[in-house]
């Protein structure tokens, strides 16, 4: 757009252009100051418990009933019991914040300006209000702070945020790491530095909504794929670009062909997948392996790495991927479900898995 419009049309696209921007900066910090907001409610609720055992015993659990019938008739709507829970739950669950703010913060002052008290709070906060609902209903500090950094990096709405939770992301990234990438997860999110961080164990695509135990072949799984691209490529995780599908190369007069190329613009290389309905085999190594190779020569460029390629099969076998591959080799078995995992039985893996690597440590 020309800073200086020329035309009415382009004084009309600036006006509408400048009008969407700041109205969506406005909802923006609206959401935000909300998000302040209900902390600071939560802090007020938690320090008056605190503060003195007798009013504690006075109100009980009648405290948040009567706070919100007297917000409720001074302020208006929005003031019910279970708000006033959930701004509870927040200040405890992100109370070391309270290190950061002023200690004027503790009680509103009687001042015209309350930004001195205010920006580090509202430097720290990332996400909107639902959101922080949305993550309140974990458990785990860990894996709330590491989808609080995926859902802000990402710009993830809140409806993908609960789909990542219901598909386990946490869990599912970490089992495929080991003890020390794991413990990162919660502090700087999902980093792809190397192949092994794009993967998950299993790959979820309930989004193609293939019932489980319907007969369906590799190609109706690979069309399913790319009627739900945008779906798939979230699922894929960062920094993935689609290239071609069913790519063909031809070697020594035979034509072969990719189920899926993709490129990865954070590891700067190509992957490869294959897709497969059944349990994986030593065939199905071999054949990628050769698709590796080919990328690699013949394929990439001299300043782009290594080519990936990922088999994802319906029944993996780490033991036959350790003796058929050399160890340097850049090709790895995923498995894949239909549906969404069991958050439960996942959180229990991952548990095993962390003690029984911690004892061998």
């Amino acid at each position: 757009m020309s800073p200086n419009p020329a035309t009415l049309d382009e004084l009309l696209g600036a006006l509408a252009h400048t009008h969407t921007l700041l109205q969506q900066q406005a909802a923006r910090s609206v959401d935000l100051a909300l998000v302040v907001r209900n902390w600071l409610f939560g802090r007020h609720i938690v320090e008056f418990e605190d503060g003195a055992a007798s009013r504690a015993e006075l109100y009980g659990k009648r405290l948040l009933d009567n706070l919100a019938k007297q917000l409720t008739e001074r302020l208006g709507p929005g003031f019910s019991k279970r708000n006033l829970e959930q701004c509870r739950r927040f200040y405890l669950a992100y109370r070391e914040i309270a290190q950061t703010a002023s200690a004027q913060s503790a009680w509103l002052v009687q001042t015209g300006d309350a930004t001195g008290w205010l920006a580090p709070l509202l430097g720290h906060f990332r996400l909107g209000w639902s959101h922080y609902v949305t993550l309140l209903a974990l458990k785990s500090e860990d894996e709330r702070r590491f989808y609080e950094i995926e859902a802000h990096a990402n710009s993830w709405g809140v409806r993908e945020l609960q789909r990542q939770i219901a598909a386990s992301l946490y869990e599912r990234l970490a089992l495929s790491r080991n003890t020390d990438e794991v413990r990162a997860l919660a502090r700087s999110g999902q980093v792809i530095a190397k192949p092994a961080d794009v993967l998950k164990s299993p790959y979820v695509l309930e989004f193609l909504n293939l019932p489980e135990r319907h007969a369906y072949s590799e190609h109706e799984l690979e069309t399913a794929i790319i009627d739900q691209l945008q779906m798939f490529l979230l699922e894929l995780g960062k920094g993935f670009l689609f290239e071609a599908r069913q790519k063909r190369f031809t070697f020594d007069d035979d034509h072969f062909y990719v189920d899926l190329v993709f490129y990865n613009r954070l590891l700067r290389c190509y992957v490869l997948i294959d897709l497969k309905r059944n349990k994986l085999t030593h065939q199905d190594l071999g054949q990628m392996q050769m698709y590796v190779n080919y990328f690699d020569r013949y394929v990439k460029t001299a300043d782009e790495n290594r080519s990936i390629g990922i088999i994802l099969c319906h029944q993996k076998n780490d033991a036959l991927v350790e003796i058929t591959l050399p160890p340097d080799a850049n090709i790895h078995a995923a498995e894949y479900q239909l549906y969404l995992p069991s958050k439960d039985e996942l959180q229990r893996r991952l548990a095993e898995w962390v003690a029984q690597s911690e004892g061998e440590a």
